[in-house]
Formats: structure tokens, C-alpha cells, sequence
């Protein structure tokens, strides 16, 4: 039976939103393939027609979980006030610090998820990581009142370095600790 266009397309986008997920939940390592294709609702067999490889599948689905949301309309970076962009960045910073996103990493950020297991991947996952850590740097700086490139690199390794912390100890308590202890720190560090 002959797949349409739209439904190839379909079915690709179901695998690389499952596989983003599994990757997530588990690492690169821990999911296969057949699970993968299972996950996305379809059979093992159709995956080598979407994909070279698990390497390419995880390259692909490490680009698009690391893509950037689209903006909305009319709110470019430079139209907000100071005070507005500040207020956004300690809102975002409170909800990447959360508990919830803490204990969902299969739906949160790959940075945080992938990020100690992305040094050990061959080269186009790791490339995958760079352009998708680039394009949330750029969104970074653009947020912040001077554009500052350092200060961005320092709030997002400061924020996902303590996510990834909070996910590994295995002391709730402590976990917590970490992830308020973190929104202490880069809750508005740019308001002057």
C-alpha cells in the first residue's frame, strides 16, 4: 500500500516527536529503534525509509526538540521595554526551575536532558546540540536589556546545570534546594 505524501510526512513527524521524547526520558543509549517506532505508532520495518540511521533519527530529533518556538506576532525583542523583558526572563527562569519541569524531563529541555550524554555522540548529533544551543543563546541575548552574550551563556549554563542537578540527587529535599536556590540566583539578575 502506497503512503501519500502527507501521510510520510505525518508519520515522520510522529517519530521524531517520539524519539525527542524517549530521548529525553532515557538517553540516547537506552532507546532503540523498534521503540521508537512503536511509541510513534507505526512498525519497525518503515523506519530506514524516514531515516539512515538511529544516529540520524537522533540528530534530526535532538534539531527539532532544540528548535525554537516561533515568536508571536509583532513582539521582536527590541519592542518591550526594559522592565518588560526583565519581567519575562524572571517568569521564564521561575517555570525552567520548577518542579514540574524537574520531574518531566520526556517534555522539557533537551539541554538539560541530553546535555552530559551529547559530548559522547558522534558529530552530527553534537552539531545538532551546538546549532540548537546557538539558536537558545540568540533567544537569550536578544531577552536581555544589553543583548549581552556573556551574561546569556552564564544564565542558561546556570540554568540547566541546575536542572540537571535537581534531576540526579536523589534527595528530594535537596533537589528542591537546588532548584530554589537557582531561582534566587537568576531570577532577575538583569534588572538594574
Amino acid at each position: 500500500m502506497r503512503v501519500t505524501r502527507e501521510q510520510f510526512q505525518e508519520n515522520r513527524r510522529r517519530i521524531l516527536e517520539a524519539a525527542g521524547r524517549l530521548f529525553r526520558e532515557k538517553g540516547f543509549s537506552a532507546v532503540t529503534v523498534a521503540e521508537v517506532m512503536e511509541a510513534a505508532g507505526l512498525t519497525h520495518g518503515g523506519f530506514y525509509g524516514h531515516f539512515a540511521s538511529k544516529e540520524d533519527l537522533a540528530a534530526q530529533a535532538l534539531g527539532q526538540a532544540l528548535a525554537p518556538a516561533p515568536r508571536e506576532p509583532g513582539t521582536a525583542p527590541d519592542e518591550k521595554s526594559r522592565d518588560e523583558k526583565s519581567g519575562d526572563l524572571a517568569a521564564f527562569v521561575a517555570s525552567y526551575l520548577s518542579a514540574a519541569h524537574r520531574d518531566r524531563p520526556g517534555t522539557g529541555c533537551a539541554l538539560a536532558a541530553l546535555g552530559s550524554e551529547a559530548a559522547r555522540q558522534p558529530a552530527p548529533v553534537r552539531r545538532a546540540f551546538t546549532e540548537g544551543l546557538e539558536a537558545r543563546l540568540a533567544r537569550m541575548q536578544e531577552a536581555l536589556p544589553e543583548g549581552d552574550r556573556a551574561a546569556a551563556l552564564a544564565a542558561i549554563s546556570g540554568l540547566v546545570g541546575a536542572l540537571v542537578l535537581a534531576r540526579a540527587v536523589d534527595d528530594p529535599a535537596l533537589s528542591d534546594e537546588i532548584l530554589a536556590a537557582a531561582r534566587g540566583a537568576l531570577g532577575d539578575p538583569w534588572r538594574g
